[in-house]
């Protein structure tokens, strides 16, 4: 910046014929990524006394780190995060550096089409019992790291050089001429080559053998120089990933905070680790994602959705500047009205970033307009001067706030929160259904996924398929051509789902966004997108099938919760619901006792869809549970 100067640009292989240099840069979001990791880790090992860790002194044959990489939790890692590359690491089980510069290499249709992967992984885990040809013995050193197979453009030239006598120059010609698969040039380098081995003493057949296989390989033949700096980048961040996962994750997420799909990714991921991504919360949170204390991050400001950087930094500054916040009006009368709207407060409260400062969120929603009428009102007044006859600043009082309203129910909460983070974080909508699946559905996902094989390549993996039942959460509908594709969520797993026009007119009713259904159809294999998917032939209202299976309630009727319900209140609960055909039971329990509870006939239900929402709204998902008399799986 604010330097000058002349630029000229050519064509790069304009440059490389006069013979200057080419050199290729590259700028990688990763790099950022490890910075910022660091950047965390040190200051938190500062406050401890401790030394700071400098990347490129780990050690490169750590224990724990090729731990992680062999059980292919890669998420996050450099170059080995895709189904297909965790599939393969899964057979090639790294256990050493110069394993990962080979992943890298070998992940490409070349290698994987060639059979070159497999022999590869068959010699590395065959042991004694598996003979390697090295082609020559003098080979042995360059082909020994890749098992006697030619995997890199680095190993045609030394091959080049050391049994034809190849100048180091001569031998990027090689490289080159099988690159461009040049007829005549490559027919010119088999004599060179060929006779260049004889004056070394290789038999003609076997240089021809030789010279064979690197032109086959050649093909496929990636730079080993590239592939190392890949392959180092992805050590690197295993091994944050391994031995400082909240650091790294926090960093993942904040580089990624514009992306909503990946931020779901990423969440599912920190689940999964055991890491709690909390709530933001405008007395604590910064603008990006960041470590909260072991296993806790903390959301940053900056990714709510119509929020942004810009805001996000204002309400931080404040906050360093004037100390947190103390309420709902308090916090709309120190904040710049320019910088954060009321459509950004509002995405606050959805996602739970002003719980703290008093009230629940629909009462804190109903407050807003007071609140930033009184705000815009004490602005004002301070820019025009308005003094009392003290010559005092006239303050303007806080609004009285409005009376409190009912908590949103679960449902209600974790849609509100995906409104303004575009991800379910405290809960998910399916939830409340996870204890039904057993006795409605084929399994849970993860559990059917887990339980299915992939088919042997080469295989038709859409012949035949199996029968399944899943339910879930409808997310992501999108139509292409004649096929309507989508995702079935769990909240723990996810499959995508296809399906044909037909049956889509069908059901298309029942399939709206974020609505939690039981769909039946064949799974299969998908070799396009590497993954299963089920081709829907029916589609329920999970509420409907629950009415008609459920055969019981057992309402946990918890004394010394806060959340504890009243006779009253039960009976104007269940009111509606009656007559049914679904027995009460009351599982009471105090400090002091417990007792079970069995209500009589007249107080049978209808297990519907609303009476499931009013008891969780009332006394929470986890307070009450349908019985069924037939389970339909083990999970």
């Amino acid at each position: 910046e604010d330097q000058s100067g002349t630029v000229t640009q050519f064509d790069m292989k304009d440059v490389e014929s006069v013979g200057l240099v080419k050199f290729d840069f590259l700028g990688l979001r990763t790099l950022t990524v490890i910075e910022k990791a660091l950047q965390t880790i040190n200051a938190l090992r500062q406050k401890e006394g401790l030394e700071c860790i400098e990347i490129g002194s780990i050690p490169m044959d750590d224990a724990k780190t090729f731990s992680l990489l062999q059980s292919s939790q890669t998420h996050a890692v450099f170059q080995l995060e895709s189904r297909g590359m965790r599939d393969l690491i899964k057979r090639l089980r790294p256990d050493c550096f110069d394993d990962i510069v080979a992943l890298v290499a070998l992940f490409r249709p070349g290698p994987l089409q060639s059979g070159m992967v497999d022999t590869f992984i068959e010699r590395k885990h065959g042991g004694d019992s598996v003979q390697i040809d090295f082609l020559h013995p003098d080979l042995e050193p360059v082909l020994a790291n890749t098992y006697g197979v030619i995997l890199y453009q680095e190993q045609v030239m030394q091959t080049a050089q050391i049994l034809a006598g190849y100048s180091l120059g001569q031998a990027d010609i090689l490289r080159r001429a099988m690159g461009k698969k040049n007829a005549s040039g490559m027919a010119e380098q088999r004599d060179i080559f060929v006779h260049g081995a004889i004056k070394n003493g290789v038999e003609e057949k076997t240089a021809a053998h030789i010279f064979g296989l690197m032109e086959k390989f050649a093909e496929y033949g990636f730079n080993k120089s590239h592939s190392a700096a890949y392959a180092l980048l992805a050590y690197q961040t295993a091994w944050l990933k391994a031995h400082y996962p909240e650091a790294l994750m926090a960093s993942v997420l904040s580089s990624d905070m514009e992306f909503t799909d990946k931020l779901k990714l990423h969440h599912r991921e920190c689940k999964a680790m055991g890491l709690e991504l909390r709530a933001p919360n405008v007395n604590e949170s910064v603008t990006y994602f960041a470590v909260e204390g072991k296993g806790k991050i903390g959301y940053g400001l900056g990714a709510l959705k119509g929020l942004g950087k810009q805001a996000a930094d204002a309400i931080v500054a404040e906050r360093e500047a004037g100390g947190p916040y103390t309420d709902l009006h308090d916090f709309c009368t120190r904040i710049d009205s320019q910088k954060v709207n009321k459509r950004a407060v509002e995405s606050l409260i959805k996602a739970g970033g002003l719980d703290h400062v008093g009230g629940n969120r629909p009462s804190l929603l109903a407050d807003l307009p007071i609140a930033m009428g009184s705000a815009e009102q004490h602005a004002r007044a301070q820019a025009a001067g308005q003094d009392d006859m003290f010559g005092t600043a006239v303050s303007v009082p806080p609004p009285a706030r409005a009376s409190m309203l009912p908590k949103w129910s679960p449902r209600k909460l974790y849609l509100h929160e995906y409104e303004a983070l575009g991800l379910f974080l405290s809960g998910h909508p399916f939830d409340q259904y996870r204890a039904d699946v057993p006795y409605i559905c084929t399994g849970s996902i993860g559990s059917v996924l887990g339980g299915m094989q992939k088919p042997a390549k080469g295989t038709d993996s859409w012949r035949g398929g199996k029968d399944v039942t899943l339910a879930g959460l409808v997310t992501d509908m999108r139509k292409r051509g004649n096929r309507v594709t989508m995702f079935l969520d769990d909240g723990h797993e996810r499959v995508e789902l296809t399906m044909f026009s037909e049956a889509y007119q069908e059901y298309r009713h029942l399939l709206e966004e974020h609505a939690c259904r039981i769909i039946s159809g064949k799974i299969r294999f998908d070799e396009f997108i590497d993954g299963w998917r089920v081709s829907v032939k029916e589609v329920k209202d999970i509420d409907r099938v629950i009415e008609q299976k459920a055969s019981k309630l057992v309402i946990h009727w918890l004394a010394q919760d806060g959340a504890e319900i009243n006779s009253k209140e039960l009976r104007t609960i269940l009111e509606p619901f009656r007559p049914g055909r679904c027995d009460v039971s009351l599982f009471y329990r105090s400090q002091d006792a417990q007792a079970k509870v069995q209500l009589g006939g007249a107080w049978r239900v209808r297990p519907s869809g609303e009476l499931r929402e009013k008891l969780a709204e009332t006394i929470g998902i986890h307070a009450f549970k349908f019985g069924y008399e037939k389970q339909l799986s083990n999970r």
